[in-house]
């Protein structure tokens, strides 16, 4: 898999990147794999995180220089929500849509049928019952800062439910997910792939919706860098930049998708099969009994680069519905760390096209 990549001299800068064991990681895994980052003149060390907290503590106290981030969570760490404000920066984007809202495999059979995308209005009643009789629903997502939490908030209150008072929302690590359903102390979650898959298949859980049912086109992970090495280290910064939009062009290649879930099956999963993680790049999802549920909006890469100005705005705009934001809060302090120049620069040096006007679809309003 490896292309031909320069030697490279003793002084080359050398990044740690941090990850979370998820398909939108795949970009990360794919540049070093691909001697992409070698090619940019970059020595990188990929670790592995198994809890987004951890990830952002990594990061924010100096044991990495950049790391696979939840969107909000940049405008968190300028913010200063959950530990002392930090100056990240966001270079680019790596990933849209990729995630579900999956349901327990008892909650499931409760709600027969269940036809993808459930209407938020169906579920609401069958929650409202639930709290109604004591025993009010509990759903995990992966932090408090994620687009899981808001993507998740946001179709529970669509449909009608009131979030605070009618469920019960818990934070739960993305691999932790199909175990937390299979012991029944979740009744179920939104997650990112390949954990949905993975829940399916092991008869845990039955997808709902697809993440971009609520919001079409969504932006999922960014990659930051801490605002330390950012200060010392631009050029490396859109090097790395350039070696993600080079490893997304080929992640958008089908004939490259075996080679990629084979990747992320050794590097990123283990004990997860290749074709389990093949399914979010195929764009759909295993149902129950071997079918497959094709996605309006499936996991992508390359456009996902480009960070559209618009889209930590509204971000922001769904922590603050959610009392996520402390009182008084700056907009463009908790904007600060996305910076498309890095991009722009990247870009140029790999011939990327600059993207269309409008190429993420309106968000739910907050």
């Amino acid at each position: 898999m490896p292309l031909s990549a320069p030697a490279l001299p003793g002084d080359a800068p050398h990044l740690r990147l941090g990850y979370m064991p998820l398909t939108d990681a795949a970009p990360l895994l794919a540049a070093q794999a691909l001697g992409l980052f070698a090619r940019h003149g970059l020595r990188v060390s990929l670790s592995r995180a198994g809890a987004w907290a951890a990830l952002r503590d990594r990061l924010a106290f100096g044991a990495l220089d950049g790391a696979h981030l939840l969107y909000p969570m940049p405008i968190a760490a300028a913010l200063g929500l959950g530990q002392p404000a930090r100056d990240w920066v966001v270079s680019c984007g790596l990933g849209r849509n990729g995630s579900s809202i999956a349901l327990s495999a008892s909650i499931a059979a409760a709600l027969a049928p269940v036809a993808p995308p459930l209407e938020a209005s169906r579920f609401a009643a069958f929650a409202r019952r639930r709290a109604a009789g004591g025993r009010p629903l509990r759903l995990a997502v992966v932090h408090v800062h994620s687009t899981h939490n808001y993507l998740l908030r946001h179709w529970l209150a669509a449909g009608g439910l009131d979030v605070e008072a009618e469920v019960r929302i818990l934070v739960v690590p993305p691999p932790l997910m199909v175990e937390e359903l299979q012991a029944g102390r979740i009744d179920g979650c939104c997650v990112g792939e390949p954990w949905g898959s993975h829940a399916v298949l092991s008869d845990a859980a039955v997808i709902a919706l697809g993440s971009g049912d609520v919001w079409p086109g969504h932006g999922e992970k960014v990659l930051g860098f801490a605002g330390p090495f950012a200060a010392r280290e631009r050029p490396a910064m859109v090097a790395a930049t350039a070696a993600i939009i080079e490893a997304a062009r080929w992640l958008e290649q089908p004939a490259n998708h075996l080679a990629a879930a084979t990747l992320l099956a050794e590097e990123a999963f283990p004990g997860v099969e290749p074709s389990t993680i093949g399914h979010a790049f195929a764009g759909h999802l295993p149902t129950p009994g071997g079918g497959v549920l094709p996605l309006a909006h499936r996991l992508g890469f390359r456009a996902a680069t480009w960070l559209d100005p618009a889209e930590p705005r509204a971000w922001l705009g769904h922590m603050r519905r959610w009392d996520h934001l402390p009182e008084g809060a700056s907009e463009s302090v908790a904007l600060a760390p996305f910076v498309n120049t890095l991009w722009a620069e990247a870009a140029r040096s790999v011939a990327e096209p600059a993207p269309q006007p409008a190429i993420l679809p309106e968000g739910p309003t907050p």
